[in-house]
């Protein structure tokens, strides 16, 4: 991969709530994971565990959940700072978008492999590399954390062990629709040279 392809994906990465019915191979699975465990970790530990869920009753469930957390107290929690638009956009996901990925992945931290203050330092950086993997390939994903609110009802149906933590659950699956460019502000804005305040 050139550089320019390499900043052609970061461009690109956006999360996806719409997915088709299209099965994604495993050997597509495969390769993003494979760049996922490529991520640096504390002490090199690499603490994750990832559980690929295609059983459509099971992502059912997970489904539940993400609807659950979502009409629970989510929601109500996000409305006041989320633009409308994206607001429905993710209402679609909670609401059965995710559900409908034929694959869900979901991270696991191994608390047996590493500390739990570093957990999110080890965890983040591999799911990233997971959804830049994704979007390399045209696939859709995203990153979500609420449904680990319910970590024991993810435990009892997933079979995790104890000093398994769900850390994500992503979504993985072809777009529905065309996705379009990520909405970012420029870097410079939020960016200072030597001292808070100087422009870069």
């Amino acid at each position: 991969m050139s550089d320019d392809d390499f900043f052609s994906v970061v461009h690109r990465q956006r999360a996806c709530r719409e997915f088709s019915e299209r099965d994604v191979p495993d050997v597509l699975v495969a390769q993003v994971l494979d760049a996922a465990v490529f991520a640096p970790s504390a002490e090199n530990h690499q603490p994750w565990d990832f559980v690929v869920v295609r059983d459509a009753n099971l992502r059912a469930r997970l489904g539940d959940l993400f609807k659950q957390a979502w009409i629970g107290g989510g929601r109500e929690f996000s409305a006041p700072r989320v633009p409308p638009a994206l607001l429905a956009n993710v209402d679609a996901g909670m609401d059965g978008g995710f559900a409908s990925a034929p694959v869900m992945i979901v991270v696991c931290a191994d608390a047996e492999r590493t500390l739990n203050v570093t957990v999110p330092s080890s965890i983040f950086p591999a799911t990233q590399n997971l959804l830049l993997a994704a979007t390399a390939l045209g696939l859709g994903s995203a990153l979500t954390t609420i449904t680990t609110l319910f970590a024991d009802d993810m435990r009892q149906l997933l079979g995790l062990p104890e000093h398994l933590q769900p850390v994500a659950v992503v979504p993985l699956g072809w777009p529905a629709k065309p996705l379009g460019p990520p909405r970012r502000d420029p870097f410079a804005d939020h960016t200072h040279r030597d001292r808070y305040g100087t422009a870069w």
